[in-house]
């Protein structure tokens, strides 16, 4: 769980020897190159780089329902060919699917008309057919006005006039029917259905092509990466020189290419101009959390790692948020049906161990409050004794989303003390440190007395301890001369003026009360209104009960799911970021042969 120590190096070698140098060094694939030339449009590059087409039509396969068995070998592939006949089918699979869903709503409006074909112009000795949708009752002032069709909130008409009806006469704008009948309308549906399916089998026979064309294009970027490396290295006379960074464990790897290259190699230690990538080192168990911290922001190279504590906090944030262990087990039964499917790449087993945490958690927290897609438990049974947080108890869970907050900002403090120590300037964390506690202690104790008094006394003294740590452990400056001491004081009171935003990032925590008791109660009254129809109606109540409880639980576990990410997301990595990871990097990319994984039906 940290940064891992690089090192920059510099390879020299003969200039005809360059692409056999950079071809080994990309099958090496541990070497972050840096660009000794200025910026270039980089042609050749941009000549070898995959199409998107290309991308775009793979993506298209893989997301076929029905694939086949692969082709792993064709001396004929042409992946120019098979790349146009899938934009190609794509390209018609939308028009289809469009015309098919225009009929459709043709057909749901011209079905109350029933089933006619408009006569010709002079069939009617010049009088016309103009189509109405009258609500009811049913008023006017036309001759004739036939009425077609009725259901509970419209009435459909016709009218039959030579001109058609003034606005005036008339409660609502015309109907536009169209000229094709609903019989013609439904055969050109089943066209556009049978289209599809032909295309949806043109489309499953193309993905016979997809390893083939996975290979294809990884050997496209591999090209490219290698034009792109080779416009980055300098060359004068008869040498060249490439340079980038590694990782300390790989030096042995790149000195034993380099002895068997015949290559001089300088090793530098990082320096302080150097701006070096970041590379992120986590054990498997808890990576899910640097695929979060390297989603929103990597931390520069000097920092540190929050991978680990994103991974833990993400995961009871998103728990608190919530807060029901039916929920939990729908959650669980997701993470089920996508597991193997996460298995596959190394990403989707990372994320696959962070969502297997967030459900634990998730069902400890919603066991804990007792609410069971918005049910309470039995107080005699086992899960009503294990009810032991209270959702409606509006003091103590503020306290508690409180005190998880204060807690996480701590740790974020004193992170950022533990990197400044031997600094002058660990006194602002620790002040701050002091501060919260001072803060919450002020606050739990209440001005009572016993352990509620002591707590109450020590809050004022931890309050100035703290913001007379900040005020005088803000600033580096030598404590020798007035101006030196004028500057450090004025940087000490400009620190002290952050604990307003101390104060608004501990009560961001809030909502993870807020939330999580906006989720139980959505449960609760989705839950009473189904009850309530069931006796309201009966017969059909049954149905309104099944229906209601699923459409309102559905939609609240998709606003839980939404809000735990949202907001477990925002309190780590803006208020928790806020205060321990001060410097942006940016991620160290190894100069590699990208693989083609291997894909089975």
């Amino acid at each position: 769980m940290s940064i891992v120590p690089l090192h920059k190096v510099t390879l020299c070698g003969l200039v005809r020897e360059k692409r056999a140098i950079l071809e080994g060094l990309q099958a090496l694939g541990c070497l972050h190159l840096v660009s000794l030339r200025p910026p270039s449009e980089e042609p050749e590059a941009a000549a070898l780089a995959p199409g998107k087409d290309a991308l775009e039509v793979l993506r298209y396969l893989l997301d076929c329902p029905h694939r086949l068995r692969q082709v792993r070998e064709d001396a004929d592939f042409d992946v120019n060919d098979v790349v146009a006949r899938t934009l190609d089918n794509r390209q018609r699979t939308q028009r289809a699917s469009d015309r098919r869903d225009f009929t459709a709503r043709r057909i749901r409006d011209v079905e109350p008309w029933g089933d006619f074909t408009l006569p010709p112009e002079d069939a009617l000795d010049g009088y016309k057919l103009w189509f109405y949708i009258v609500p009811r009752p049913v008023r006017s002032e036309q001759p004739v006005w036939q009425v077609v069709h009725e259901d509970n909130r419209n009435a459909y008409v016709v009218v039959v006039a030579r001109e058609e009806p003034s606005p005036a006469s008339m409660p609502v704008p015309r109907t536009h029917t169209g000229a094709l009948s609903l019989s013609q309308l439904q055969a050109n549906l089943d066209q556009a259905e049978f289209a599809l399916e032909e295309l949806a089998a043109e489309r499953s026979l193309l993905t016979r092509w997809i390893l083939l064309l996975s290979h294809n294009l990884a050997v496209a970027e591999n090209r490219a990466a290698l034009a792109r490396a080779m416009e980055q290295t300098l060359e004068h006379e008869a040498l060249c020189v490439v340079q980038g960074w590694i990782a300390r464990n790989n030096l042995p790897r790149l000195d034993a290419f380099a002895a068997a290259q015949r290559l001089a190699v300088l090793v530098e230690e990082v320096s302080g101009d150097d701006e070096p990538p970041t590379l992120l080192d986590n054990p498997e168990s808890v990576a899910g959390g640097e695929e979060i911290v390297q989603f929103f922001q990597m931390p520069g190279y000097r920092i540190w790692d929050p991978s680990a504590v994103v991974f833990f906090s993400f995961a009871l944030f998103f728990a608190m948020i919530l807060a029901d262990a039916g929920y939990a087990a729908l959650l669980a039964l997701l993470l089920g049906a996508f597991w193997r499917r996460l298995g596959r790449t190394v990403r989707g087993r990372r994320l696959r161990s962070l969502g297997s945490l967030i459900t634990g958690l998730s069902l400890i927290y919603g066991v804990a409050a007792g609410s069971y897609f918005g049910l309470a438990p039995a107080p005699e049974s086992l899960p009503g004794a294990l009810h032991v947080v209270h959702m409606d108890d509006y003091p103590a869970m503020m306290r508690l989303a409180v005190s998880v907050g204060v807690l996480h900002l701590m740790l974020a403090h004193a992170i950022t003390a533990w990197r400044l120590r031997g600094s002058p300037r660990i006194g602002a964390p620790l002040g701050w440190i002091a501060t919260m506690a001072g803060g919450m202690a002020l606050w739990l104790g209440g001005g009572g007395v016993g352990p509620d008094g002591l707590l109450s006394a020590m809050g004022p003294w931890l309050i100035g301890l703290g913001l007379g740590a900040v005020l005088l452990g803000s600033s580096d400056r030598p404590l020798r001369g007035g101006v030196n001491l004028a500057r450090r004081l004025l940087d000490g009171l400009l620190a002290v003026t952050d604990v307003s935003k101390v104060f608004g990032d501990v009560l961001s925590y809030l909502r993870l009360f807020a939330l999580g008791l906006a989720s139980a109660s959505l449960a609760a009254t989705f839950n009473e209104l189904a009850t309530t129809t069931l006796h309201a109606v009966p017969g059909v109540g049954v149905l309104l009960y099944l229906l209601i409880l699923g459409l309102g639980h559905g939609l609240n576990f998709v606003l839980c799911i939404v809000s735990g990410l949202v907001h477990g997301l925002r309190l780590n990595l803006i208020e928790f970021y806020n205060w321990s990871v001060s410097e942006q990097g940016y991620p160290f990319q190894a100069f590699r042969k990208k693989e083609v994984e291997v894909w089975s039906r």
